[in-house]
C-alpha cells in the first residue's frame, strides 16, 4: 500500500463523485426544503452513500465472480462509463444528468444514490477490488467521501461563492481529466487483453 496509490485512487473516486457537480443539483432538489433542514437532510442522504458505497466494496468481488466477468470486460465497461459521465460533465444538458428533480424533502433518491454513490463510481470500485488490496479501496473511498461531504455540506455557502458560472467551470474541468483517465482504463485493459 503506497501513498501514491492511495492519493490517485481517492483523487479517481473524488472526481467520480463529482461534489462542485452535485452542488447545483442539491440546491434545486432542497430549493422546497426549509433551510435550517438543508444540514442534516444532506449528512443523512450523504450517509447513506457512504453505506451503499461500503457494500459495493466489500461485495463487489463475489459479485464479479458469481457474474463470470473478466477484469479487462470491468475495466472497458467501467471506462465507457466514466467517459459518458465525463462528457456529461463538459456538456451538460438543461435537466442534468438525473431529470427533473422530485418535490419535498429527497430520501435516498437522487442525492445519495446515484448523485453522489452513482452507476459510475460502483463499477469502478467492483473494477479495483479485483486487484487492489481491500484496505488501500477503503482508505482511498473514505477520504473522498469525506473532501466531498465537506463541499456538499457547504453548498449553500459555496453556490453563493463561486455561482453558476464558477461551479460549471469547475466542473468542466474535473470532467475533462476524468475524460483522460477513462481512455486510459480503456488502454490498459486492451493492453492487457493483448498480452493475454
Amino acid at each position: 500500500m503506497s501513498i501514491t496509490e492511495i492519493v490517485s485512487m481517492t483523487l479517481v473516486f473524488f472526481l467520480i463523485m463529482d461534489p462542485l457537480g452535485n452542488v447545483p443539483l442539491f440546491m434545486s432538489v432542497l430549493k422546497d426544503v426549509k433551510r435550517d433542514r438543508h444540514f442534516k437532510v444532506i449528512l443523512r442522504e450523504l450517509l447513506i452513500a457512504y453505506i451503499a458505497l461500503m457494500v459495493y466494496l466489500f461485495a463487489g468481488k463475489y459479485i464479479l465472480d458469481f457474474l463470470n466477468l473478466s477484469q479487462e470486460a470491468i475495466e472497458i465497461s467501467g471506462g465507457i462509463i466514466l467517459f459518458i459521465i465525463a462528457l456529461r460533465m463538459i456538456f451538460p444538458t438543461d435537466q442534468g444528468i438525473f431529470g427533473d428533480a422530485q418535490e419535498g424533502e429527497p430520501l435516498i433518491v437522487p442525492l445519495a444514490i446515484p448523485a453522489v454513490a452513482g452507476p459510475s463510481i460502483m463499477a469502478v470500485l467492483m473494477l479495483m477490488s479485483t486487484n487492489t488490496p481491500r484496505l488501500t479501496l477503503f482508505i482511498s473511498i473514505s477520504v473522498a467521501w469525506a473532501l466531498t461531504a465537506v463541499i456538499l455540506l457547504a453548498s449553500t455557502p459555496l453556490n453563493r461563492v463561486l455561482g453558476r458560472k464558477g461551479l460549471s467551470a469547475v466542473e468542466r474541468l474535473m470532467g475533462m481529466l476524468l475524460i483522460m483517465m477513462s481512455v486510459q482504463m480503456m488502454l490498459n485493459a486492451i493492453a492487457s487483453f493483448e498480452f493475454n
